[in-house]
């Protein structure tokens, strides 16, 4: 492959280290995989967004590459480095001739420990999208405020510059670039007015900006995110759910749904960001836009073409619901929210609130710390119950679906929940998990690591309550999670109220 003006460069790159094992290109730089170290080269291009043309911006942007990222994998990244004529006419690394490139050395990671890879061969586990989540909401919660940029405006100028870089890539046909540049402004002209109430209240922070899963990896057995974008502050400092949208769009891409929606989940519990939902059919939309154009530009048509057609269907509006999930312990409520939310309403599906980690966040635990039998006092249920109510309100209120998953034994409870979907004015659907105690002790028994605090005792004492008459759609859980989480899915399409979803 030709690279140029640069080829010398890399020709002298993949001689470093006994010689490159591959060359890895992007729109925007090349990386020189060489035995335990990749040494990646900017490319010299200009784009409408950033610039890269000389060999001093190179230098700038990749000591900037290389002090960002320093937050993000300090055991990562090596330091930026200038690429050097000798006086004999060779190149060298921060030699004492004139500087004529710069690179950025990092560690190298196994080929196989990329997200993007893991995410396709079907490597990702719930515990490694949880670590992600809670990382990525730790940066955020470490990234100050900006209330200078962000908000609807400079979403407008990401949107015209998405849509000039669609048509001179060539993404797709003009008229449905047109139909969805349309769609977008449309959607952010209804967005506007949110998009400026989150930047005023500090949700607009400096972010890593590019968290696709080709910039996350598994290092040293942790979740780690590397290459943030470094080139213009202005696109990288933006709303936090914009940041998360990213990643979220780039898991439905490679029909990680269940991880998609695992991932936002967990993300809300680190970071009650639940204000913001409405605008993740358009945040996700335009990241698929953006991964379009990139791809076009490098002429992988039938990425781009992925990309655009993914742009399209991300812009399907969401549609409200309280879908409650009871029943006794053991009953596989967890594992079955868990299996039906990805499927309800639009990508990335249903916001699931579950009471057990209401509780373990109010007693400042991790959701798999175990609880004293104190924790579990009435007034205390009280409490995270109420909790419950009114975030499933709010939530469903703002126009996105709700997955409540809880015992529900109490009738107050079960009267309370719909009360809460009635003032969100969306359609409630309740069901029930029916299984008997011997099979609910034995799941009990089995768990590791597990958010419940459920024992036999408890079980037991569950048995004795007197729980009224229970109207919901009762199911045998002694079935599947896949087959239950159907069989709730048939229901909800049936319903009158929730059919739409």
């Amino acid at each position: 492959m030709d690279f140029g003006a640069q080829d010398e460069v890399v020709r002298f790159l993949a001689s470093l280290e006994g010689g490159a094992e591959r060359i890895v290109t992007t729109h925007i730089s090349v990386v020189a995989l060489c035995g335990t170290h990749a040494y990646k080269l900017k490319k010299a291009v200009r784009f409408p967004y950033l610039d890269f043309s000389t060999p001093s911006r190179r230098w700038e942007m990749c000591e900037r590459e290389a002090t960002l990222n320093a937050s993000f994998a300090p055991e990562l990244y090596l330091g930026a480095h200038r690429v050097t004529r000798e006086r004999d006419g060779r190149l060298a690394l921060d030699g004492a001739g004139e500087m004529i490139d710069a690179v950025v050395v990092m560690r190298r990671f196994a080929d196989e420990d990329l997200f993007e890879q893991m995410a396709k061969d079907g490597r990702l586990t719930p515990v490694m999208v949880e670590a992600l989540a809670r990382l990525i909401a730790k940066t955020h919660d470490e990234a100050a405020p900006n209330y200078e940029k962000g908000g609807a405006a400079a979403m407008r100028r990401t949107l015209d510059d998405t849509a000039l870089s669609l048509r001179n890539a060539a993404a797709a046909s003009p008229e449905q670039i047109d139909s969805l540049v349309a769609r977008l402004n449309a959607a952010l002209d209804a967005q506007g007015a949110l998009l400026d109430a989150r930047k005023a209240r500090g949700k607009v922070r400096r972010c890593h900006g590019d968290l696709t899963l080709r910039n996350i990896c598994l290092f040293e057995g942790a979740p780690t995110l590397f290459d943030c974008l470094e080139f213009d502050d202005e696109i990288a400092t933006i709303d936090v759910l914009y940041d998360v949208s990213f990643l979220l769009m780039d898991l439905w891409r490679v029909g990680a749904f269940g991880c998609a929606n695992l991932a936002l989940n967990r993300y809300l519990d680190a970071r009650d960001e639940t204000d913001g939902l409405p605008l993740l059919p358009f945040f996700m939309s335009l990241r698929a836009a953006i991964r379009a154009h990139v791809e076009a530009s490098q002429h992988n048509a039938e990425r781009a073409r992925l990309y655009f057609d993914l742009a399209m269907t991300l812009l399907a509006p969401a549609k409200a619901a309280v879908i409650a999930i009871g029943g006794l312990s053991g009953s596989g409520k967890s594992s079955v929210a868990a299996a039906l939310a990805p499927v309800i309403g639009c990508p990335p599906g249903a916001r699931v609130i579950n009471s057990d980690r209401i509780r373990k966040r109010l007693f400042g635990v991790a959701p798999t710390a175990r609880l004293p039998q104190e924790a579990y006092a009435s007034a205390i249920s009280a409490q995270v119950y109420g909790e419950m109510f009114d975030v499933s309100a709010r939530t469903a209120a703002l126009g996105w679906p709700v997955i409540v998953d809880a015992v529900f034994d109490r009738p107050e409870d079960r009267e309370a929940i719909r009360a809460a979907a009635e003032r969100a004015q969306a359609p409630f659907f309740g069901v029930w998990l029916d299984l008997d105690l011997d099979r609910r002790a034995a799941r009990v028994d089995a768990r590791v690591n597990d958010v419940s605090d459920a024992t036999r005792d408890v079980l037991e004492a569950q048995m004795e309550k007197t729980m009224g008459e229970i109207e919901w759609l009762k199911i045998d859980a002694s079935k599947d999670t896949a087959t239950i989480a159907a069989e709730i899915e048939n229901a909800l399409k049936s319903s009158s109220q929730t059919a739409k979803l």
